[in-house]
């Protein structure tokens, strides 16, 4: 049964890693959830253990979140703060400089993938009108909201996963992450600065695009109740409430609207990403259940490579979120991880999260900004992202690599 499990781990860890099966249309979630099947259905785990594998804590945590950030986009909220911001749009380098800061603050708060998604329209429909160049800004807005959402454990998805697996406190977290994260966003936009230096101007006429159906007006009174939902979000992640508790409670006060529907809310929930949560929780429990994971840390030693060197895990966790993305990556990496190494923990995260940023298809944030944009004739492919994306992400983990000299 060892042999079964282990064979159904690395098929699937390699669809992940491809994204796709030939002759299938199966994306990334659907052939995870496929080999979660396969664990069962061969009887590496039952149905008990599988159900048992899902850290509902974790689930209930990205779910309460998605419905905060929902109520924000709804509101209009997303729009007015980017609207705001076009305060600077005479001047590109100070506009990129607002955007990116506004992206990575909201990101580190909220989901960054929703706050790609909201930002990406109307960002790119201002930009347009006014005869500015988008692909630098949507890079620096993807880009930003990666490196922002690092720190804190509620930025992204794998951190979230991180914060609730690891139990590390919500202060801690911050006071690590933080630093290494504002560090690697100043260079992140130096970087960008530099790279589109007098290529932030495009010739011809603005385009007059029209906004409607495109993004919510805004709507002070449904923005604020969500801000204020965040507000007290914030402050109870502080407290000894388990965030899981504090966060479906606040979320649950939020869906009591009369004039927002709930349906409209949760349909903004992703939940092809909490399909993928699941189904890798229980490929995962798999290999777990034969102990497959202590034999490769056994193995490894033999060669001298432990896991436990925050040096080899900041490289080891680059490589495999850009092999298999970062949320597959982490929920294997954690099998390796010391329980009681705090840094490790942060290490995983930050690394994990600033990995994204290296090539297009490195972070779901990347893909949303990319097909948003595609929506109004502007192309960004692989090679314009990676002439940014390789030098931020290697000087990010070499901040990252420097930090932990620091600190250790």
């Amino acid at each position: 049964m060892i042999s079964v499990a282990a064979a159904i781990f690395i098929l699937t860890y390699a669809g992940v890693a491809v994204g796709r099966i030939p002759g299938l249309m199966l994306d990334r979630t659907g052939i995870a959830l496929l080999g979660a099947i396969a664990m069962v259905v061969f009887g590496v785990v039952t149905v008990e253990q599988a159900a048992n594998a899902v850290d509902v804590s974790t689930i209930l945590l990205l779910y309460a979140l998605m419905i905060v950030s929902a109520q924000l986009r709804l509101g209009g909220f997303y729009t007015w703060a980017v609207l705001k911001s076009t305060a600077f749009l005479e001047y590109p380098r100070t506009f990129l400089f607002s955007v990116m800061v506004l992206s990575a603050v909201l990101s580190a708060i909220l989901a960054n993938d929703i706050v790609c998604l909201a930002f990406t329209p109307v960002l790119t429909v201002t930009l347009l009108s006014a005869r500015v160049n988008p692909v630098p800004f949507l890079i620096g807005l993807a880009m930003a909201s990666n490196i922002g959402s690092a720190a804190t454990i509620i930025g992204n998805p794998q951190n979230m996963l991180i914060g609730q697996m690891g139990r590390l406190d919500f202060g801690q977290f911050i006071a690590w992450c933080g630093p290494p994260s504002m560090a690697a966003l100043l260079a992140a936009y130096l970087l960008i600065c530099r790279l589109y230096r007098g290529r932030f101007a495009v010739s011809g006429p603005g385009q007059e695009l029209s906004k409607n159906g495109v993004w919510p007006e805004f709507n002070a009174w449904q923005s604020g109740k969500g801000l204020m939902a965040a507000a007290v979000l914030m402050v109870l992640f502080f407290s000894p409430v388990p965030r899981e508790y504090a966060a479906i409670g606040v979320a649950g006060v939020l869906l009591c609207s009369r004039k927002l529907r709930s349906r409209n809310m949760l349909e903004l929930i992703d939940w092809h990403l909490i399909t993928l949560f699941c189904a890798l929780f229980v490929i995962i429990q798999g290999i777990v259940a034969y102990d497959i994971p202590a034999a490769v840390i056994a193995h490894l030693g033999r060669y001298s490579i432990d896991p436990g060197n925050l040096f080899i895990l900041t490289g080891v966790s680059a490589v495999m979120s850009n092999m298999v993305s970062n949320v597959p990556a982490v929920i294997l990496l954690i099998q390796f991880i010391n329980p009681a190494d705090p840094s490790a923990w942060h290490v995983l995260a930050v690394s994990s999260t600033f990995a994204g940023n290296l090539i297009l298809i490195g972070s779901i944030a990347n893909l949303i900004v990319i097909e948003q944009a595609r929506n109004f004739g502007i192309a960004i492919g692989f090679k314009e992202h990676a002439r940014a994306g390789i030098p931020v992400t290697l000087i990010s983990l070499a901040i990252l690599c420097g930090w932990i000299l620091l600190t250790s």
